[in-house]
């Protein structure tokens, strides 16, 4: 919801699972969020990164490497990392 501002006024804004796309609800503990950092060419962290999110139904049946895996793999060709 938002006010007459156009501020979000709302306590909590659900997330979705980046693997599954599955909505990550405030009871999900298991869920968790990563940030992966960017480099330059030289390896060095340039202040930028990319969210994932995981919800616990992932990470419960063993698929949250491969899954973070196959996310990065299609990510870092659209931030140009190698």
């Amino acid at each position: 919801m938002q006010n007459e501002e156009g501020q979000n006024m709302d306590l909590y804004i659900p997330r979705k699972c980046s693997a599954t796309n599955r909505l990550i609800t405030s009871k999900d503990l298991a869920s968790v969020q990563i940030n992966i950092g960017h480099l330059d060419n030289d390896g060095i962290y340039t202040g930028q990164f990319s969210t994932f999110a995981l919800c616990g139904f992932v990470r419960a049946q063993g698929d949250a490497d491969g899954g973070l895996d196959r996310l990065w793999q299609k990510k870092k060709v659209e931030v140009h990392q190698q």
